[in-house]
């Protein structure tokens, strides 16, 4: 099956781990048409290309997680014997000099078209949590000139103070 090159297909691919939107082998793969193994293998014959930054193999403790985040139970999350690899960005990027093929150069421009849109969003997210604090401030301090009115206007008035002295 032929996944559409969009980023609102290709987004459900990137996860977030180690504080780093990656992409697993398994899917790239998938996306090049190449095995998983052949991935791999390219990756490994070109190490000078992948430092740690740009891919790495997840624990088995992130894996684990990433699994039960994941509903589907297709074959590509189970454990085998290794772990997967993960990509970030810029081994995404890398792996088109990699792997040269028409397909792959096609996936990487729809890939990186993923990663900025979804930097986008998350700036949006940004961008809109602060107006929504500045608000909670603004009306805050509002609303607190507001209950403090509301109080005195509750509040039993002070018993008039009893005036020493002579009144006529």
């Amino acid at each position: 099956m032929a996944i559409i090159l969009k980023p609102e297909n290709l987004a459900r691919f990137v996860f977030f781990i180690r504080g780093e939107k990656v992409m697993l082998d398994a899917d790239l793969a998938k996306l090049y048409g190449v095995t998983t193994k052949a991935l791999n293998q390219a990756m490994r014959r070109n190490r000078t290309r992948f430092p740690e930054d740009f891919a790495f193999r997840l624990s088995a403790t992130e894996f684990d997680n990433l699994r039960s985040q994941i509903v589907t139970t297709s074959q590509k999350y189970r454990r085998s014997d290794s772990l997967p690899v993960a990509f970030t960005e810029q081994g995404v990027a890398m792996l088109s000099s990699v792997l040269r093929s028409s397909r792959a150069v096609e996936v990487n421009i729809a890939i990186m078209r993923t990663f900025v849109q979804l930097r986008r969003l998350m700036d949006t997210n940004r961008d809109l949590a602060r107006k929504i604090e500045a608000l909670e401030k603004k009306y805050d301090e509002q609303f607190a000139v507001v209950f403090d009115a509301i109080k005195e206007l509750i509040a039993p008035p002070e018993p008039p103070k009893k005036q020493i002295g002579f009144h006529p």
